[in-house]
């Protein structure tokens, strides 16, 4: 993961086109064309030992020739050409090079991957259309026209669909900051770019489409840290898959699957859409009216039959329509026709002239409860559109966030929607399309929550690792990948997670009879062979057995059967288990697998013998916590049903949760786990209880914490220390420390806030601050010292925060601790803190920029280690740095 050099790809001073030429159709000559009909004003070179001139510019034969390194080259000669290309333009001082050309073969790849690195020259493809930024007039493409200015960056994996966009994009004056066709993503990847991308400041929003993820922790760890900063929408084509492979459990026949991916993207705080032209509606949106928070839509409109459309719509998305309150029912029976449809959708009837737009929108924006409003208008003879939209623009204009358009028509409203759009309004073309977007951004607020969220790893407290660890050996050691039901049981019981008491017997009636004898009747049975995994498919199970005699015939019959369907099986005994009878509750299904791309990852649905028919389920990744665990949860048909209705009682959601994150943390700590399905687990107003369970391990070790896509909180780190006679936690900093750090801040004084921050602040936005709490822990990190207070609180003494280039080479800090507590050593605790957990990561060094005049600081430095260099930027700071791992 890295952006070193990536300022020379994209913004190039100078540029050198490796197989320049004016042969009609090839990439080098449509490349040199694009690169001198656009408005690039830095340097051009063409290299082709066939020419001397093209055109007016002077030609040279080998890269060695040229009179100074390019920035950028882009080579488009043949593959047998690369390597030896790569090797001589690195020696020259290039930094980034396009490889356009197609059909490298992975030795090729190789071997020009291998001349690139010594150099920290960056690729771009192989493969590839190339690259568009537009703000620098750049064509680096063979793409057929040039991009328009602008503040969306659209990064594809396809060079077909940047073309297309392009195209599309153009004819509506859409501009871009950057377009970028990855190709093969041999080098500079979609983490690359989004770490690029997150603070560059020309871009304010972030499209991706994607085919496929290579580094999916690379990719999570830069997506999270771009969604913090601005919107990031995914495409992602192969959502229809090839269907589901076979496996020992349900949740390990998902791996794999298209809805991993949507779980990964929902984590990471993304939007994903379904098309282009979503892609692009989402944008607008995010940027025109993504200051909304309201769930609920309130729907106005001259004609019933749009009404009608919207709120169809709206119920098919799930999409509430906001009650009106008896106070605006009563403003708007002041202002409308007694014929008005008095509920929502609003319907102002056909006839309205401009002043029942204005009066109603005003009556609406007026009263909060209403929530957001779709304004909708068809076009009449009685008014002209345009004059309504004059008259309504200044209206919404005052109540930002609030108001989405929808000017059915073309002609006769484009008048319309432009001054809409001028407002800074958003504007669709059916009323169905303005609840698609309305539900997208909805989507975008939830999966912007869960970025908030950073469980531990182990949020239940501690669980018997020892005691599943051992029995998971012993499976492993025996030769076995399948744990039995007994086993399997003992592993969840380790971990809290409540299972009905079972026994094994010999696979005999006589055992089974006295087993349940001593349990109590009715019992159930259920076959216990290695070799059987679903044990209803070939009868294995009876259920609800009331005395001997009916145990004795099931008994029998059930091993006469299942010998012979599976005549190889080995049959090992059977289980005999209490019947657990608890009508009001719910089957659910529960499991854990192992992702190829994401690693582990936790499925929760509808279960019982249907599972696979039902198909109602959802994914999540770990770690887990309850809000996490209710989210996942919520996405299913189930949940609605453990609600309550009728005459059954809520189930415990909570219950539920803590299976889910026993589920997280025995991924965490058990590498071996391979696949697990709890199903049935009964869950109803009383808890939850395991009726069954599979669990496959392997010896491969595919879980583990350190296999999960998103890092979990580091708890570990937090330790207790003596200072000043007082016992203090340092630790890690979590986002519910938002409210505390704002407490802490406030009692810094105004000028450790300027030399803190190279700037006189009275204060710190709520944005910042809940920046500096949201941190992901796989790139940066901050060390809160807290003061634990009588009265169950705490309160935040001091911080140390560095964030680590994506090369793991150079970490930046600050630190700062509350005013009244200077010069009483928390900051040397804080920094030693820190300088210990970045050389336990391998970082090279911590560098810090320190203003001359703040002589504390520039003293703890130097008592550190730290040596102290003028800044190249700044006259008035110091760079002080300290070498940690050289």
């Amino acid at each position: 993961m890295s952006i070193r050099n990536l300022d020379q790809l994209l913004e190039p001073t100078s540029i050198a086109v490796i197989g320049a030429s004016t042969r009609a159709g090839s990439v080098g000559a449509t490349v040199w064309a694009n690169l001198q009909a656009g408005q690039f004003t830095g340097t051009l070179y063409g290299v082709n030992p066939k020419h001397k001139k093209l055109g007016d510019i002077a030609i040279f034969a080998r890269p060695a020739d040229l009179p100074a390194a390019p920035d950028l080259a882009l080579i488009c000669t043949p593959p047998a050409t690369v390597t030896m290309l790569i090797e001589e333009l690195g020696r020259l001082g290039t930094r980034a090079v396009i490889v356009m050309t197609a059909g490298l073969s992975p030795e090729q790849k190789a071997a020009m991957l291998a001349a690139a690195q010594p150099h920290l020259l960056r690729v771009l493809g192989p493969n590839c259309l190339g690259l568009l930024s537009p703000h620098v007039g750049l064509n680096a493409s063979f793409a057929h026209a040039n991009a328009l200015p602008g503040e969306v960056a659209f990064v594809s994996q396809s060079g077909a669909l940047v073309t297309a966009v392009l195209d599309w994009a153009r004819s509506r004056r859409i501009g871009f900051s950057y377009m970028v066709s990855l190709g093969e993503r041999a080098d500079v990847d979609f983490g690359d770019l989004l770490d690029y991308l997150a603070g560059d400041a020309r871009t304010r929003a972030i499209l991706l489409y994607i085919e496929s993820i290579e580094a999916p922790r690379k990719f999570m760890s830069a997506a999270r840290a771009a969604a913090r900063n601005k919107p990031v929408i995914v495409v992602k084509a192969g959502r229809a898959g090839n269907g589901l492979k076979a496996a020992a459990s349900h949740t390990g026949a998902l791996a794999g699957s298209d809805i991993v991916f949507d779980a990964a993207i929902r984590r990471a705080g993304m939007l994903r859409v379904d098309t282009l032209q979503d892609l692009f509606m989402a944008t607008e949106t995010l940027a025109r009216f993504g200051g909304s928070r309201d769930e609920a839509l309130t729907m106005m409109t001259n004609g019933g039959g749009a009404g009608v459309m919207a709120a169809d719509a709206a119920a098919l998305a799930g999409i509430p329509l906001q009650e009106l309150s008896e106070s605006l029912l009563a403003k708007l029976d002041a202002v409308l026709p007694h014929t008005w449809s008095r509920g929502n959708p609003i319907d102002i009837i056909g006839d309205a002239p401009v002043a029942r737009y204005t009066d109603t929108l005003q009556a609406l924006l007026a009263d909060r409860s209403s929530g957001a409003v779709l304004f909708m208008h068809a076009p009449t003879a009685i008014v002209r559109s345009d004059d309504i939209a004059r008259a309504c623009a200044p209206i919404a204009r005052q109540a930002p966030g609030r108001v989405m358009a929808c000017w059915l028509g073309d002609e006769a409203v484009a008048g319309a929607r432009r001054i809409f759009e001028d407002a800074g309004i958003p504007d669709y073309s059916t009323p169905e399309e303005a609840v698609r977007a309305f539900g997208m951004l909805s989507t975008y607020r939830r999966n912007q929550a869960l970025l908030l969220e950073a469980p531990t790893a182990s949020e239940n407290g501690p669980a018997d690792v020892a005691t599943a660890r051992a029995i998971i050996m012993g499976a492993l050691v025996s030769g076995r990948d399948m744990l039995d039901e007994l086993e399997a049981k003992a592993v969840l019981g380790a971990y809290g997670i409540p299972v009905v008491p079972t026994v094994a017997v010999a696979p005999a009636a006589d055992a089974a009879a006295k087993a349940a004898h001593e349990i109590g009747y009715p019992v159930a049975i259920k076959i216990l062979s290695p070799d059987i995994s679903h044990k209803s498919d070939v009868g294995g199970v009876h259920l609800h057995l009331r005395d001997e005699a009916e145990l004795r015939e099931a008994a029998q019959s059930m091993l006469t059967r299942v010998r012979a369907l599976k005549p190889q099986a080995r049959i090992t005994g059977l289980t005999v288990q209490a019947m657990v009878t608890r009508p009001l509750a719910q089957e659910l299904i529960l499991g854990a697998s192992i992702d190829p791309l994401f690693g582990p990852v936790l499925l929760f649905g509808h279960g019982g013998t249907a599972v696979e028919v039902m198909a109602d389920r959802a994914i999540g990744l770990p770690p887990l916590n309850r809000v996490l665990a209710r989210e996942l949860i919520s996405r299913t048909r189930v949940a609605k049903l453990l609600a309550g209705y009728r005459d059954h009682p809520p189930a415990k959601l909570d219950a539920i949760c803590d299976v889910l994150i026993a589920l997280s943390q025995m991924l965490a700590d058990l590498p071996e786990l391979a696949e697990l399905d709890i199903n049935p687990l009964l869950a109803d107003h009383e808890g939850v209880i395991a009726l069954d369970a599979r669990l496959r391990v392997s010896r491969k070790q595919e879980a583990g914490a350190a296999r999960f896509a998103i890092t979990p909180y580091p708890a570990e780190l937090a330790e207790t220390v003596q200072w000043n006679g007082e016992a203090i936690l340092i630790r890690p900093i979590r986002p519910e420390d938002e409210a505390q750090h704002r407490s802490f801040t406030e009692a810094l004084q105004p000028e450790d806030l300027r030399l803190r921050f190279f700037s006189v602040r009275r204060e710190l936005p709520r944005s910042e601050l809940a920046r500096f709490a949201q941190i992901d822990y796989a790139r940066e990190m901050a060390f809160i010292a807290v003061r634990s207070l009588s009265d169950g609180t705490s309160q935040t003494l001091g911080v140390v925060r560095a964030v680590i280039d994506p090369d793991n080479i150079d970490a930046e800090f600050a630190v700062i601790v509350r005013s009244d507590l200077k010069a009483r050593g928390l900051g040397h605790v804080l920094m030693r803190k820190m300088i210990a957990f970045l050389s336990g990561r391998q970082t090279q060094r911590m560098v810090g920029h320190v203003l001359r005049e703040n002589e504390a600081m520039r003293k703890l430095a130097g008592s550190l280690g730290f040596e102290a260099v003028p800044s190249p930027s700044r006259a008035s700071d110091d760079t002080v740095f300290l070498a940690l791992n050289l």
